[in-house]
């Protein structure tokens, strides 16, 4: 590979705009990056610090909210960064390393996804063994699958991406290192590259999102037996935050990556909102139609204030109020 390629650095052209214009989007999207942090953050601590949101669905939701920091990281200061030059650049190695990280964090979402669509089955379709069923063992090994495959699934959608040769043109079609612009520079055939990383790609977003659509299959058949309208409102409101974020997250990751690297215009506006706007959006769906978390932050940032205002004393005695968490062994 390092005598077939030639190429040093590639250049991004997604957003070769003016100075003015570049200016603008920066502003938008850093404000963007500060709601996306801050969110994730909020909800992080949030669960952390309530003993009462110590439970498997909560436990995934602290995940998922890292996982987008790390995810959305990996791309969007780069891109920030960009919009203050006319020449948009990255080293050949650096390309290499951000399309490794955005795969590696992103196949982790995919199946946390999974296990979260799992979790809500379970709760809602077995909920007398739902303890039981979901322990702390089971979770944490659940977790540490998701890290496990997004390994595997990164290592080996980078390796087959570094074994073409790049020997120019070097102008990316967007605004980070991804599979399907990149390879559409290397100047040997890729037609059964494509068909690998095409079928990589499928087992993970469409394999997990049939899999996330199973669930909610038999969610829905449940749902449909509870005959008083309160209880079927009560576990309709449990999952549909749940199911929309699963919505907008692989129905653009099926769009990019289910299908041959062709360029349409739509590329990237779907490329922005996964990459941007759904990791920003996921804390407001979940915090908007959560009343166990909207209830929590307002304790917890309320008694924050009083503490603020009032003795060290005083502080110590509203802390000290005894909980009683269910599965405190899960932060």
């Amino acid at each position: 590979m390092e005598n077939s390629t030639k190429v040093t650095e590639f250049v991004f052209v997604a957003f070769a705009f003016s100075h003015r214009v570049q200016l603008c989007m920066f502003f938008i999207f850093f404000i963007i990056y500060v709601l996306l942090l801050s969110g994730n953050v909020l909800i992080m601590m949030t669960i952390r610090t309530d003993p009462r949101l110590h439970c498997p669905m909560y436990f995934f939701l602290c995940k998922l909210s890292f996982i987008d920091l790390c995810y959305s990281t990996v791309t969007v200061p780069k891109m920030l960064s960009d919009f203050l030059y006319d020449r948009k650049t990255i080293s050949f190695h650096g390309c290499i390393t951000q399309l490794y990280f955005f795969h590696f964090f992103a196949c982790a979402e995919c199946f946390l996804f999974t296990a979260m669509g799992y979790d809500r089955y379970v709760a809602i379709c077995k909920p007398l063994h739902y303890s039981t069923i979901m322990n702390t063992k089971l979770c944490l090994w659940m977790v540490a699958a998701t890290w496990a495959i997004g390994f595997v699934h990164s290592n080996i959608q980078t390796s087959l991406t570094m074994g073409l040769p790049f020997c120019g043109p070097n102008e990316i079609d967007s605004f980070f290192c991804d599979i399907p612009p990149l390879i559409r520079l290397a100047c040997t055939d890729t037609t059964m590259i494509e068909a690998m990383i095409v079928a990589n790609s499928g087992f993970v977003s469409l394999g997990c999102f049939l899999a996330v659509l199973i669930s909610y299959i038999g969610i829905g058949s449940t749902i449909l037996k509870i005959h008083t309208s309160k209880g079927r409102q009560k576990a309709f409101s449990t999952c549909v935050s749940h199911l929309t974020v699963v919505t907008f997250f692989f129905g653009p990751c099926v769009f990019i990556y289910m299908r041959p690297s062709t360029t349409f215009k739509a590329d990237r506006v779907v490329t922005v909102f996964y990459t941007v706007i759904a990791p920003m959006l996921n804390p407001v769906i979940y915090t908007l139609r959560n009343e166990e978390v909207k209830t929590s932050m307002k304790k917890i940032w309320g008694k924050s204030r009083l503490c603020n205002g009032n003795t060290r004393k005083h502080c110590a005695n509203v802390s000290s109020k005894p909980q009683l968490p269910a599965n405190s062994n899960l932060t």
